[in-house]
């Protein structure tokens, strides 16, 4: 056994802890991650030994030429070939420019783009003949082509300072015609490193179903055609994505599960994001579920949706999610988070069952230049999102809300393909959140650039709700800060309202109980509470507030 298949072996049979055994979930998918990485790292030193011997094979030896012009396909296969035909390598790429198109990679090859080269990719797509794979996903009905393709392989890797540039501009066809630029499919032990990945037809990566991948310091450009998502981890197992730098037309880094194979034991750490659409993102395909993730210590700014979206709306199960150390600057919204039922099945026959989304933990977010809509947590009537953390942040939002945005009744919109914007304005300017079950927010801070009469925060129809420390402006003639309907336990404490809030709470619904006020200075409000009539005389009540005031 070779000494990384030893580790990688190692990680999957010692490092992956049982979650029960932590008296928190987020403690037991962190303690899980850090071996993960000290595994990963230690394989990255040993790359020698992965990925074959030290025999170097040049393309330009097998007839490559390196002027952009000449064709090299065959001749960069015919390097691929000798490579794995005498045990592993690297397949050379100097400084230069070669035209390609379909290459296969063969296991125990690495591929080494020197400083200065460029493999790029043919605009002819007759050069991208269609490839099948065996492992059926909903991807089937995607592209069947790709530029640098490999299914079924071991030790494999695409490394070096050179880049590979798709030409993706050329390409005018839908996106079941544009090849994609790397796609790997049902591999083992995936290095991906230092690369730069440019202007892709379609996605710029597709991992499908492959164990032990590691994705470090690439640098993806791509904003030149539709469906430019920068790295999509497809139902894979122990992934390590590490100090990448990604502009991307669609999606920056995304999970997804396009048949019944989990996404499981995924880390995202110390990325550079920024996207015409989401930043990080699980979803939208959900089939096999995601569990054991970690997003953390990631910068996303200038990014049109969410910063953070998690979605399950295809079926699944999100279970253990792990979000922290996350700066963003003008996101559509900061965070996302919506439990839906579109049912799309990966295969005809194969209906998915109603999804679960539970324990996820979100900390120490600061966002800046977040667009006027809100923050969303939206379960379904019947199946609600349930132990969710969210403390420690800071988010600062456009502002500009009106009356009439707080009074919106928001559809459910069960089948809707989800998006921060699938409801529209919010009404609440930080969080609404609706069919939650246990939801703790603590030290939320919210901040607006201009005047907003909406709520700072809105719970509909969730159980077990704990506010602690908010901290949120409030605007002359606007709503109460925080809107409880058909809230069944909650605990609010340690708030300090502003000076001249006119009311703290708002209480709605038949359904309302066990609300409890403690320990918050409400010295500055005019109003603790605004009852309606509808609601049971029992739903409220209060302990230890400074001063002491009735409803």
């Amino acid at each position: 056994m070779r000494r990384c298949d030893y580790l990688f072996s190692l990680s999957n049979s010692k490092c992956i802890t049982d979650s029960k055994h932590h008296k928190y979930q987020g403690e037991g998918t962190m303690n899980r991650t850090k071996c993960w990485i000290s595994t990963v790292l230690l394989c990255l030193l040993t790359t020698a030994s992965v990925f074959g011997d030290d025999n170097t094979y040049d393309v330009r030896d097998y007839g490559a030429k390196p002027d952009g012009k000449t064709l090299c396909t065959k001749s960069i296969q015919k390097a691929i070939d000798e490579c794995a035909k005498q045990g592993g390598g690297t397949v050379y790429f100097p400084p230069g420019t070669f035209l390609s198109g379909t290459i296969y990679m063969k296991s125990n090859v690495t591929l080494k783009l020197d400083s200065g080269s460029t493999l790029l990719g043919s605009t002819n797509l007759k050069d991208y003949p269609p490839t099948v794979q065996a492992f059926r996903s909903y991807t089937d009905n995607y592209t069947d082509k790709s530029l640098i393709y490999g299914e079924k392989l071991q030790r494999i890797a695409i490394t070096g300072n050179g880049t590979i540039d798709g030409q993706g501009a050329a390409f005018k066809g839908p996106y079941k015609v544009r090849p994609y630029m790397i796609r790997f499919i049902q591999c083992r032990n995936v290095l991906v490193k230092n690369v730069t990945i440019r202007n892709s037809p379609m996605w710029v990566q597709h991992y499908l179903a492959c164990d032990d991948v590691l994705i470090d310091g690439i640098t993806v450009r791509s904003r030149v055609n539709g469906n430019n998502d920068g790295i999509n981890i497809d139902c894979c197992h122990q992934v390590l994505i590490s100090n990448c730098n990604i502009s991307s037309g669609d999606d920056a880094i995304v999970l997804k599960s396009t048949a019944a194979r989990s996404c499981r034991n995924v880390t995202v750490s110390n990325c550079v994001l920024s996207s015409l659409c989401n930043g990080l993102k699980m979803g939208t395909e959900s089939n096999g579920g995601f569990e054991n993730i970690v997003m953390t210590g990631c910068s996303i700014y200038d990014t049109r949706l969410a910063g953070i979206a998690l979605e399950i709306v295809d079926g699944g199960t999100m279970d253990r999610v792990v979000v922290s150390n996350i700066t963003m600057n003008k996101v559509g919204a900061p965070i996302f988070m919506r439990l839906g039922n579109r049912a799309r099945p990966f295969r005809k026959d194969i209906k998915p069952k109603m999804g679960v989304m539970r324990n996820i933990t979100i900390s120490n977010i600061e966002a800046t230049g977040a667009n006027p809509t809100g923050c969303a947590i939206s379960g379904l009537p019947g199946h609600a999102i349930e132990n969710v953390t969210i403390s420690n942040v800071r988010l600062s939002f456009a502002g500009g809300g009106t009356k009439k945005d707080a009074a919106r009744a928001i559809p459910e919109k069960t089948t809707a393909y989800p998006e921060y914007s699938m409801f529209g304005r919010l009404p609440a300017y930080g969080f609404y959140c609706r069919h939650v079950k246990g939801l703790k927010l603590r030290n939320i801070q919210l901040q607006l650039a201009k005047s907003d009469k909406r709520h700072a925060l809105v719970a509909e129809e969730c159980e077990n709700l704990s506010i602690d420390d908010l901290d949120a402006p409030f605007s002359p003639d606007a709503g109460a800060i925080i809107r409880l309907t058909n809230v069944k336990g909650a605990l609010i404490r340690g708030c300090r309202p502003p000076t001249g809030t006119d009311t703290f709470l708002k209480l709605q619904g038949t359904k309302s109980q066990g609300v409890l006020l403690t320990a918050n200075d409400l010295s500055g409000v005019n109003r603790v509470a605004e009852i309606t009539p509808n609601v049971p005389k029992t739903a409220l009540s209060q302990l230890a507030n400074h001063p002491t005031k009735k409803p």
